[in-house]
């Protein structure tokens, strides 16, 4: 694969000096941009691939993948030394198809009428909870109907999106390939000042995702824009980064700074991130065998993750509590139990595929188990949740009380503690439950049952 890319040669020592990893490692060009909230990414290895296609023009599969896929850009690529980071932790990815990442996050990202913990008919603020203002996600600006219209749009111009991670055939095996952010997450960021950790929550988004078709993640770029470039706080999430890149044993490949005067408020900045990783053919996870009576397997989340903070902003702000107050039944404050990083899964699932028995697997993201757990059943299938099978974290507790929300728009915005799902045979499960040891936990949360959706009992 030496051949695909250009390698700047660095000494390897600046991939672990933060500062000179911002420097150096990336080989990042700042400059002023026109109008432009986020810079495509143009890698050298699409540039391969696309000249590859004149001599696989007969492969069907391949043909579709690259029907208004793979366009060519005008900026130059740039791609560092490979230099694997290693790292003891975990990490993951997000929902595409067929090269494209585009759609499915849409949709994720965006959350409507739905909630977990039952109504009280008096909560801890002294509000009736059948009041008629009851907090939803449209209310606070994320409107999921117009997130669907533009999923089907999207699909029309480019079928076969909807998947957690796009795939690419690559000889006997799938390059899978995932993009997201981290939200209005970044707000709290710069509320609270915790930038270390931010970077954990944008490389677990995506590799999160494409692990879900069992893909081992190869490699991440980052993008980071900002109206003034402060070398220490861009290096704080850089850090970050680098650590999420360890927890899911990829490698930090490159990135892109673009400073853009006026575009953004002082001190604040975005973020996006790209996964690539890898799977044989032979060896996708892809739910088609799924069938009624393969259990549900939930591993627990850190809390919100990275998903629904428009809603938690609202009901921050509905609650009168600052980051700085405690919360409530806990030892920590509003701050940190929000700005707990993402979860990264990867080892961990990679670890329980190796053994066998896993059919399907859903990153609770945005959508939370309404929408995405229905996403790897086959046509006809749907799953019961079993209600009271794990302890809800009181940070989601805290939300729906202050925020006075409907279950059925908890369960559709949140992970609810349960970040990752796993579709597995009752023997797989038996199996993941028994051979814990301590390092991880995971629950038996329900089965897969006939008729589509999902239902609590």
């Amino acid at each position: 694969m030496g051949v695909i890319f250009n390698i700047w040669k660095k000494p390897p020592f600046l991939l672990f000096n933060p500062r000179s990893l911002l420097l150096f490692h990336r080989r990042r060009r700042l400059r002023p941009c026109r109008g432009q909230a986020l810079q495509t990414l143009h890698l050298d290895i699409f540039d391969f691939l696309v000249s590859m296609t004149s001599s696989l023009r007969a492969n069907t599969e391949l043909s579709q993948c690259f029907a208004s896929s793979v366009r060519p850009y005008d900026q130059k690529a740039y791609v560092t030394q490979q230099y694997p980071c290693k790292g003891t932790k975990n990490c993951f990815s997000k929902r595409f198809s067929l090269l494209r990442m585009a759609a499915g996050k849409v949709a994720a990202r965006r959350t409507r009428n739905t909630s977990l913990i039952s109504s009280m008919s008096k909560n801890n603020y002294g509000e009736s909870a059948d009041m008629a203002d009851s907090l939803t996600y449209k209310d606070a600006g994320v409107d999921i109907d117009a997130g669907s219209e533009l999923v089907k749009r999207i699909a029309k111009m480019a079928p076969g999106i909807g998947g957690f991670g796009g795939l690419f055939p690559l000889g006997d095996s799938y390059l899978v390939a995932g993009t997201d952010g981290v939200g209005t997450k970044l707000k709290l960021a710069f509320e609270t000042g915790i930038h270390e950790t931010i970077g954990i929550d944008l490389v677990a988004m995506s590799v999160n995702d494409i692990v879900t078709s069992g893909a081992k993640p190869l490699f991440f770029l980052d993008y980071f824009a900002t109206s003034h470039l402060d070398v220490d706080l861009a290096e704080k999430v850089i850090k970050g980064i680098v650590d999420g890149c360890q927890q899911s044993d990829c490698v930090l490949l490159g990135g892109e700074t673009a400073e853009m005067p006026d575009f953004y408020a002082d001190g604040e900045y975005d973020l996006s991130g790209f996964a690539v990783g890898v799977v044989k053919k032979d060896s996708v996870i892809d739910g088609k065998n799924i069938v009624p009576g393969d259990v549900l397997i939930g591993l627990l989340s850190s809390g919100v993750h990275s998903n629904g903070f428009s809603l938690v902003r609202r009901v921050l702000s509905r609650s009168g509590l600052s980051l700085k107050d405690q919360l409530p039944g806990e030892a920590i404050t509003l701050g940190e139990a929000l700005m707990a990083p993402t979860v990264i899964y990867v080892k961990q699932v990679l670890d329980f595929i190796s053994k066998g028995g896993v059919k399907g697997i859903a990153h609770i993201t945005g959508g939370g188990f309404t929408d995405n757990i229905p996403r790897v059943f086959p046509k006809g299938l749907g799953a019961v949740i079993y209600k009271d099978s794990w302890e809800v974290p009181s940070v989601f507790k805290w939300i729906q009380e202050a925020g006075q929300i409907e279950d059925a728009e908890m369960r559709r915005t949140f992970n609810m503690g349960i970040g990752m799902v796993l579709v597995v045979s009752p023997e797989a499960s038996l199996r993941i439950l028994g051979d814990g040891n301590g390092a991880y936990t995971a629950y038996k949360i329900g089965e897969v049952a006939v008729g589509e959706g999902v239902r609590y009992g």
